[in-house]
C-alpha cells in the first residue's frame, strides 16, 4: 500500500504531465524544482537541494512534525531590450517542496548552508529516537 507521500508525488507527476499537454511551448522535460536528495545515518538526516540562481535570502526552510518544507523564489533574469530568447527552459518563480523525514528530528538544532547553488540541510535525529545499545546481563 503506497504511503500518502508516494501518492502525492504520483499526483504531482500526473498534474505536471497534464500541464505539459496544455503548455507544450515551454519545452520543459520536467518541472520538479528544486531537485532533492536525502540520506540518513544514525545521527541525522541530510538533505541537499539544487537551487542554482536562487538567493539564499529568498529561501524558507521549516520542519513541522516529520515534514521538511523548502520554499522560495528564483527570480527571472532581466533580459536586455535587444535580445530574443531562442530557448528558455530554466523555471522561474515561486516554488515549494515538502518531504517526509525518515525519523523525528531535533528542530532546534537543524542547520542549513548554501554553496555553489546547493542548499545543504542537516537535521539531527531526536535523542529519544536514536538507536540504543542494550546490554544483555547473564545470571
Amino acid at each position: 500500500m503506497p504511503s500518502i507521500w508516494e501518492e502525492m508525488n504520483r499526483m504531482q507527476r500526473e498534474m505536471e504531465r497534464l500541464m505539459q499537454a496544455f503548455l507544450p511551448e515551454t519545452g520543459r522535460v520536467s518541472t520538479v524544482f528544486p531537485a532533492i536528495n536525502a540520506w540518513t545515518n544514525d545521527e541525522a538526516e541530510i538533505v541537499t537541494v539544487e537551487v542554482p540562481g536562487v538567493d539564499p535570502k529568498d529561501l524558507d526552510i521549516s520542519v513541522v512534525n516529520d515534514v521538511l518544507t523548502i520554499s522560495g523564489e528564483r527570480k527571472p533574469e532581466d533580459p536586455k531590450d535587444d535580445i530574443r530568447y531562442h530557448r528558455r527552459e530554466r523555471v522561474c518563480g515561486k516554488f515549494s517542496r515538502s518531504i517526509q523525514l525518515a525519523f523525528p528530528v531535533n528542530a532546534d538544532k537543524v542547520t542549513a548552508s548554501y554553496e555553489n547553488g546547493i542548499l545543504k540541510i542537516v537535521l539531527p535525529r531526536a535523542e529519544a529516537d536514536k538507536p540504543r545499545k542494550i546490554t544483555v546481563k547473564s545470571a
